[in-house]
């Protein structure tokens, strides 16, 4: 039975880079890159990008990826005047 001093048995784990994730709580989750998602039916969306933006909100055209559909849609401003008040 090998001792606590004997290295021969198992080598050392690899230690993989740890992804760096930020979390917006009004928007998505943004992942650094490449990254893959398993979908619910099993299925896996790629990136390759640098930095991923995952959509949280589920309203997304493009889920799992962030089309910013989480955002308030605003107006551009209020309505003309009526110049002819009648």
């Amino acid at each position: 039975m090998p001792g606590p001093s004997d290295s021969s048995s198992s080598p050392a784990p690899v230690r993989t880079p740890a992804r760096r994730v930020s979390v917006d709580p009004q928007g998505p989750v943004l992942i650094e890159g490449p990254v893959e998602i398993v979908l619910d039916d099993g299925t896996v969306a790629r990136s390759d990008r640098f930095v991923v933006a995952v959509c949280t909100c589920r309203r997304s055209r493009t889920y799992p990826w962030c089309d910013t559909s989480h955002r308030c849609r605003e107006r551009g401003g209020p309505p003309p005047e009526d110049r002819n008040p009648g």
